[in-house]
């Protein structure tokens, strides 16, 4: 996980995977965009994953246990994503515990962490983030 984590910060990256067969992959979007994206198109790669990212929301969290991922590290991590993904059986560190992430400018709550305050499904957060991408 150290090594993630390194690489996470010494690229200035926003998540970093590696796969059950050890392969690394890099991500940049800001966001769930890049952990959607691998749950609906490419799930393999999170099954038995280990996940350095920069913030892990609710939503964040449900494509993770969707994905099978088997440990995460986040620099900000808020409680309800941490809930959720200890109720999913994945290993989860952090930086620092919040109660929710805020949005880009500081203002409000993240989007993202809004539609999946008072859901429980991981699967039911996953097309509530899809229907977000499509309104925006």
């Amino acid at each position: 996980m150290n090594q993630l984590i390194d690489i996470l910060h010494s690229e200035g990256l926003t998540l970093v995977v590696k796969s059950g067969d050890g392969k690394i992959f890099r991500f940049t979007q800001r966001g769930v965009k890049d952990l959607l994206t691998l749950v609906t198109e490419n799930p393999q790669v999170l099954q038995g994953a280990l996940i350095a990212d920069k913030a892990v929301g609710k939503a964040a969290a449900a494509c993770m246990a969707i994905g099978g991922v088997r440990q995460v590290h986040a620099d900000v991590m808020s409680e309800p994503a941490l809930d959720l993904l200890h109720t999913h059986g994945i290993e989860a560190q952090y930086g620092q515990l919040v109660d929710h992430i805020i949005n880009r400018t500081g203002t409000d709550w993240c989007p993202m962490e809004k539609l999946s305050r008072d859901v429980d499904d991981p699967a039911l957060i996953i097309q509530k983030i899809k229907d977000f991408f499509k309104s925006h």
